[in-house]
């Protein structure tokens, strides 16, 4: 059978649900020729040798079969994973049944920064509601009484703010919480108002935040913009990667690891996104991305949703070497279903 040619903007054959130029197109990268294209052609043509087809459709569905059975054999490179599995992982988390339970009320109640700021939000919003500001934002004395709260927390004394709380924006978890608060469907403006929806006055009735939990998790991974946060390129695979790397903290977050060990077990699955970034003149397109991944998924997701500990090695105030630690929420809120 003659070999059909793969197309840059066509599926990649790993079965990522990628494009293949944004996949495996490249295949220097180590991890990428574990699963890509060449090492797929190479086993078709493995096990087309010595077949008999009567016709072209046996011929295909032989094809089809093969292509089948190595899409669901795990990959050294995803973990234990298989492509199809990932497949699901990348584009499907919420509805992939029997891969991925995330449940619709908690086993108990979490605790999380952002339901730190998303409790103070309702304690401040109460029946009446709370006025926006001419911006439509929290008011500026909610705010500065957050940053307060938040700071005196115990869990999260090592929080530092470097200016002067003026406006909502200048506290941006509380930002983010707001925002994704309203794409979850919780808050929303009424006649110059931060009003509670009734789904939410429902869920707080009936699990409190246990049931509050889930549905700002969910708004925050498939609504929010993740890049809203920082400054770095778009790199829409660490947002789409989100439960990849929930899935290598449940793996890997029983003890200490450094940050780089997250970061290199996710450049390992997916090489080609440092092709996605470009050199700035001071890091490269490689340090840029572990800079990216470790705020964005790290930091700004595992640490603000209370999946783990993310906490600085060194002192200074700048420091970007941390070390991270799952906690026990990451087991209560998504359980992964593995079978190899």
């Amino acid at each position: 059978m003659k070999e059909q040619a793969i197309g840059r903007n066509d599926p990649c054959p790993c079965g990522s649900g990628l494009k293949f130029k944004k996949c495996c197109l490249l295949n220097d990268q180590p991890a990428a020729t574990e699963r890509g294209p060449t090492a797929a052609v190479t086993l078709l043509r493995e096990a087309l040798q010595g077949q008999q087809f009567a016709s072209l459709a046996e011929a295909q569905a032989f094809v089809d079969n093969h292509t089948r059975h190595n899409n669901r054999r795990p990959l050294e490179g995803f973990y234990g994973l298989s492509p199809e599995q990932m497949h699901h992982f990348l584009h499907f988390p919420f509805t992939s049944r029997g891969l991925i339970d995330v449940p619709e009320i908690l086993g108990s109640a979490p605790s999380a920064p952002v339901l730190r700021l998303f409790s103070m939000m309702v304690d401040a919003i109460g029946d009446k509601g709370i006025r926006t500001t001419a911006k439509g934002n929290l008011p500026r004395q909610f705010c500065r009484d957050a940053a307060v709260a938040y700071r005196n927390d115990e869990t999260h004394k090592d929080i530092t703010m470097s200016r002067t709380i003026s406006s909502e924006e200048d506290f941006f978890d509380l930002h983010v919480t707001r925002l994704v608060a309203g794409l979850a469907g919780l808050i929303r403006k009424y006649k110059s108002k931060f009003i509670l929806s009734r789904q939410c006055k429902s869920r707080l009735a009936s699990g409190g935040m246990a049931a509050i939990y889930p549905q700002l998790f969910k708004a925050y991974i498939e609504q929010f913009n993740w890049g809203y946060r920082d400054g770095y390129p778009e790199l829409h695979i660490i947002q789409r990667a989100s439960f990849y790397s929930l899935y290598l903290l449940t793996l890997f977050g029983g003890e200490w690891r450094p940050q780089a060990y997250y970061e290199d077990c996710f450049l390992r699955a997916f090489p080609d996104v440092v092709d996605e970034a470009p050199p700035d003149g001071v890091f490269s397109p490689e340090e840029t991305v572990r800079n990216c991944y470790s705020l964005r998924t790290l930091r700004h997701f595992v640490g603000f949703f209370g999946f783990g500990t993310v906490e600085p090695i060194s002192k200074g105030r700048f420091s970007r070497e941390y070390r991270v630690r799952s906690l026990p929420l990451l087991r209560d809120a998504v359980r992964f279903h593995i079978v190899e």
